[in-house]
């Protein structure tokens, strides 16, 4: 993982961009599809010219789309599973599991982001390169 990704510590508008990046997946909180529209929206107007935005903005968006594949694919599992007691328990479970690390790894991205280090989601599809 790259620990600086600009020249001397940061360009602090360019950190603060990255940040919102993170950050604006809490859009989708209350905006349907604001978690990818939010991150996807300021990557694309500030990426120019910005690599660490470009960089830490794409892994957001990249982030938000996998989060939404993982979130789809337990809701249909439970969906489908639901002849017993247990997996809808399960899949209740499984989701609230999901719903946590989507908080506390956005929440570390936009600090690191703050730092001027460049943040790795877990378990994303770069779909974005």
């Amino acid at each position: 993982m790259n620990q600086i990704t600009h020249a001397n510590g940061g360009d602090h508008n360019q950190n603060n961009l990255a940040v919102g990046c993170h950050l604006l997946g809490f859009v989708g909180l209350v905006v349907p599809f604001g978690h990818i529209l939010g991150p996807l929206a300021l990557w694309l107007i500030k990426r120019e010219g910005n690599p660490f935005v470009d960089d830490q903005g794409r892994e957001a968006v990249n982030f938000q789309i996998s989060f939404s594949l993982w979130s789809i694919i337990a809701v249909t599992l439970s969906l489908v599973l639901v002849w017993t007691v247990i997996i809808p328990v399960l899949a209740v479970i499984a989701l609230v599991i999901l719903a946590i690390i989507w908080v506390v790894t956005m929440i570390l991205a936009a600090v690191r982001a703050s730092r001027g280090e460049a943040y790795r989601y877990p378990f994303t599809l770069r779909l974005l390169s």
